[in-house]
């Protein structure tokens, strides 16, 4: 386990899948989810080279059929410290055998965490070592217990506030797939009160047209909370289980999506589908403030 600390924060990264699995304030104030496997047994996954699910958990590229389940499999394998400060770190994942029987492309993904005062900066960077196009999509799955504090408020004393405040174009999904020909309006110029009906046909996903966003998470009760700002995704997912009444939401920037309804499965026509050219780099980043 990798430690990061400052004199406001410790943050803790496992090296499997790379992903952030507490961050405690001086109080010992824990943030993150703690996966409690009878919700949802991970913390913040990095999805990749896909976000949400496949139509039938495959895809067809250059002829051939391949199987991939829901978010890829960048959360379920060891990455590589590549380089380490007190508080900073990289880590890499780069294609196996097992990796290359489902998705068969070069690629360089690579994870930096920095603690900068209250705030992890977090950035999702993909190289394409080869001169083929590389196709993905990538994001970040971070959950935040709701409520902070024990018994100061509960799930319904909850609420999202984005900024900028407008109405955005909410992308419904019809579980597991998007459906992006159903989209409909969304007013957030107010806070969005939680309560767990709104995640009765799973994550709230807004298209944000790769403009930086910021959304927070905080409770009525105290002023404790987290914001979470995109600087250049097109998506974001905020999601809690349902019909589970589970006592934390995430906040997901996300630069991809599920398959739509009408997929015909092809990767190449993917919707939202990443193409990184030959001996390019993509970076996707966002940063998370604590209070």
């Amino acid at each position: 386990m990798i430690t990061l600390k400052n004199q406001y924060l410790t943050v803790l990264i496992n090296e499997f899948g790379a992903e952030l699995t507490s961050v405690k304030d001086t109080s010992g104030l824990e943030y993150i989810w703690q996966a409690d496997p009878s919700f949802w047994k991970r913390h913040a996954p990095i999805l990749f080279p896909i976000v949400g699910r496949l139509k039938d958990n495959q895809y067809d590229y250059q002829g051939k059929t391949y199987q991939m389940t829901q978010h890829g499999f960048a959360r379920d394998n060891q990455f590589k410290v590549e380089s380490q400060l007190p508080t900073k770190v990289s880590l890499v994942l780069r294609p196996t055998d097992e990796t290359l029987a489902k998705y068969p492309f070069k690629f360089e993904l690579r994870i930096i965490y920095e603690l900068v005062d209250h705030q992890l900066k977090v950035s999702l960077n993909v190289m394409n070592p080869s001169e083929d196009t590389l196709l993905f999509s990538i994001g970040a799955h971070p959950g935040f217990n709701i409520p902070l504090v024990k018994n100061e408020g509960s799930f319904e004393d909850s609420f999202v506030r984005v900024a900028p405040k407008k109405r955005y174009t909410q992308i419904p999904l019809k579980p597991p797939y998007s459906d992006p020909e159903d989209s409909k309006v969304i007013d957030l110029t107010k806070p969005l009160p939680l309560n767990h009906d709104l995640f009765n046909s799973d994550a709230i996903v807004l298209s944000l047209e790769g403009k930086e966003t910021t959304v927070m998470l905080a409770n009525s009760q105290n002023d404790h909370g987290v914001s979470l700002t995109v600087e250049n995704a097109p998506y974001v997912g905020i999601w809690s289980p349902y019909p589970k009444k589970a006592p934390f939401a995430c906040i997901e920037p996300w630069w991809g999506l599920a398959d739509t309804v009408d997929s015909n499965g092809k990767l190449t026509d993917k919707f939202a589908i990443n193409k990184l050219e030959g001996r390019h780099a993509f970076a996707g980043k966002y940063q998370i403030s604590f209070f």
